[in-house]
Formats: structure tokens, sequence, C-alpha cells
């Protein structure tokens, strides 16, 4: 896999030495790192904000977490349609091969419950697409990098293991079947993003990946949807 080329580096004032040790893997790297990802925990989308602030304090490029180039309506357009169709995908063929229930597990007290669309649609818009694509495509991607270097082998091996982290991470919430699909959907995201360098289409890819799966809950059209080509 061959990324984009990445920004020049900003240069650094002469005396900034913290950007450069949040930059770094010493304590304060490291405790940023623990303290970005446990963001979330206190409230979505915190995780991927933090990522911002660092960036702009730490001065990184944005190219590097993903936000180089401006974000176009053509990002979006194809990000949603290629998201909603690729839930429909899984949905419909990738996660009955791979075993799963047609009625996911963990959702059923969304069916027809319109009281809990505002804060799903905020969690599936604000928290996936802006927040989980932030954190496990731009940042991890930014600070494995630094460790494992740029050649094909080791995007390989950041695809591989930011595609683990993002399962394991919908366990608690969707168990085994929410950590398939997240394996997956990070496999192909995680690939897209090594080669294209981008994060702009995927984050609309993510948000509608998710609208259409909420939308399938809503509407009880999970078990339809699950038997449109294995019945």
């Amino acid at each position: 896999m061959t990324g984009a080329p990445l920004e020049p580096r900003a240069a650094l004032p002469p005396d900034d030495d913290l950007a450069a040790r949040l930059r770094g893997f010493g304590p304060l790297g490291l405790l940023s790192i623990l303290g970005i990802l446990a963001g979330n925990l206190v409230v979505v989308p915190l995780s991927a904000v933090l990522v911002l602030l660092w960036a702009r304090r730490s001065h990184t490029p944005w190219g590097e977490i993903g936000y180089g180039r401006p974000l176009s309506w053509v990002d979006a357009a194809v990000g949603i349609g290629l998201g909603g169709a690729f839930k429909l995908l899984m949905k419909a063929a990738v996660m009955p091969l791979l075993g799963a229930e047609p009625l996911n597990p963990a959702y059923p007290h969304l069916v027809g419950n319109a009281a809990a669309l505002p804060g799903m649609l905020y969690a599936v818009i604000l928290g996936a697409g802006f927040g989980e694509e932030t954190v496990f495509r731009g940042y991890l991607f930014e600070r494995l990098g630094k460790l494992f270097g740029a050649g094909v082998g080791a995007k390989t091996s950041i695809v591989l293991l930011t595609s683990a982290l993002f399962a394991v991470a919908h366990y608690p919430e969707q168990g085994l079947a929410g950590v398939q699909q997240a394996a997956v959907v990070g496999l192909v995201f995680g690939t897209v993003f090594a080669v294209t360098g981008r994060i702009w289409k995927l984050m609309f890819a993510h948000a509608a990946f998710d609208v259409v799966a909420l939308g399938i809950i809503y509407w009880n059209l999970e078990w339809a949807v699950a038997h449109l080509v294995f019945r």
C-alpha cells in the first residue's frame, strides 16, 4: 500500500519543547495517548476533539491525521453512497456468511422507538463518523506510523492492528457479531486510509453505514435484509 504524500511538518518554534514531547513517546507523549483514548469514557466524541487539540498543540500537520485536503461535496456524496451500500452488503451477505443472527441482539429497543432516534443519530454521526474515524484511522495511523514506519509491511501491520482495536472496542456493547462487523469495516476503512491518507470520505461513509444500520433496525427490516442473498 502506498499513501498520499504528507504535508511538510510545520517548523517548531526554537523553544517549543512541549510540542516535541507531545509528538514523542516519552512520559508526556504516552500520557497524551492514554488521555485521548480514554476521552470517550467521559463523553462521546471527546477522544476525537482531544486528537484535534493534540495535533494543533504538537504542531502536527493536519494532513498527517487525514485532514489535509479541504472537505468537498464530492467527498461527502461519494462517502455517503459507498457507506450506505457497504452496510447493505454487510447485512445481506457478509454477516450471514460469518454466522451472525439476522436480528441484532444489542438494539431491539430501537425498533419503532422514535424517542431514541435523536440520541442514536448523534452517536452514529458525531460519535462514529467523526469520532471513530478521527481516532482509529487519523490519530492511530499517525502514532503507529511514527513507530513502524511508512513501508508496505508497516502500513499492513497498522491496518491489522487498528482493525483489531476497532473490533475489540465494539465488544462491550455489541458482542461477537459487533466484533466481526467492526473487524471487516476496520480492514476496509483502514486500507482505504492507508492508500489515500484522506479521512473525509471515510467519515461520511462511516456515518452513512451506521445511519443505514439504524434505519434497518428502526423500521424492523433486519430479517428481510439479512435474507436478501441467503434465503
